[in-house]
């Protein structure tokens, strides 16, 4: 019972830390993004622009160590844990955005901390999540991972028809289905990782996954950014990467949740309440509005970015 303890006080800690880098790597990225050319919509030259804006490298580098904390939380709990807590980082992209913009909380602010926070301790407490075997049958984790990929690839695809209307809202939702099945694979990249080392990791399809998802996920949000507020894409983001994860978890990798009538309506109740959360601190004016003109759009290296 002490061990157990100490392992959910390392997640715990180790969630919030990644979930903090996340948010303030968001925030920071947006900064940069939606100063870039339209012209540069879901193309690879986003990335390659923006490599040049100093802000956006660090929020690459926040987003990069997050990614490693979450990795390590994941290698110490359950995924349907880790998931929530990860959901978080909205609080924190929120902290920063009021620095920028000195908005008070106000009780939009503060509903939305309470639901957010509240839900994720609500679900897992009902829920109780915790490890078991994983599916043996190989055709239900390519049926999950399939069905998720698939969701994100038409998301994408009517995104390109609505750019500047309902496109960051899918990009968004596309890329946290996608983060929500990396941070599947990462936890498996783990376990292969600590049964055979290098040599046991680098022959397995998950490692390549994992850095193929990160990649594509990464340009669907720059993209996001770049053609919407913060408060459009980054919500979308946050509440699609752990309903993914969770699904991903329960689905194939043996994470277990309680499932009696009443369980199930706390589990269901705390993610409703975390969604609503996320939305009300999204809409928050606090969040950066990406009111660039886009007919002053110039290429993002001639720029210096602004704070909001």
């Amino acid at each position: 019972m002490i061990e157990v303890h100490r392992v959910s006080v390392l997640v715990l800690v180790l969630a919030v830390s990644a979930a903090c880098c996340l948010g303030f790597g968001f925030v920071l990225q947006q900064n940069a993004a939606q100063r870039a050319p339209l012209n540069d919509f879901l193309s690879f030259r986003l990335l390659i622009d923006l490599v040049k804006v100093p802000r956006w490298l660090g929020g690459i580098g926040l987003m990069v160590v997050g990614t490693a904390l979450g990795a390590a939380a994941l290698g110490q709990g359950e995924l349907s844990l880790v998931e929530p807590l990860l959901a978080t980082n909205l609080l924190f992209a929120l902290a920063l955005s009021r620095r920028q913009t000195r908005q008070p909380l106000g009780r939009q602010g503060w509903a939305g901390l309470l639901l957010l926070a509240g839900g994720v301790c609500t679900f897992i407490v009902a829920g109780e999540p915790h490890g078991g075997a994983a599916t043996a049958d190989p055709m239900r984790q390519w049926l999950i991972i399939g069905a998720m990929i698939g969701f994100a690839l038409l998301l994408t695809a009517h995104a390109k028809r609505s750019r500047l209307g309902s496109g960051p809202v899918l990009l968004a939702l596309a890329a946290g289905l996608l983060y929500g099945v990396q941070d599947a694979l990462t936890r498996v990249s783990g376990e292969k990782f600590a049964e055979g080392g290098f040599a046991g990791l680098l022959t397995g399809w998950q490692p390549y996954a994992v850095l193929a998802l990160g990649v594509t996920g990464l340009l669907l949000v720059q993209s996001a950014f770049e053609t919407a507020s913060l408060r459009k894409s980054l919500p979308a983001l946050t509440a699609a990467q752990p309903i993914a994860g969770i699904i991903c978890g329960v689905g194939f990798l043996g994470d277990r949740l309680r499932t009696d009538v009443v369980a199930l309506s706390w589990e269901a109740g705390g993610l409703l309440a975390v969604v609503a959360g996320i939305m009300l601190l999204g809409l928050h004016p606090a969040m950066p509005t990406g009111t660039v003109e886009r007919a002053e759009r110039v290429p993002v290296g001639q720029l210096q970015p602004q704070p909001q």
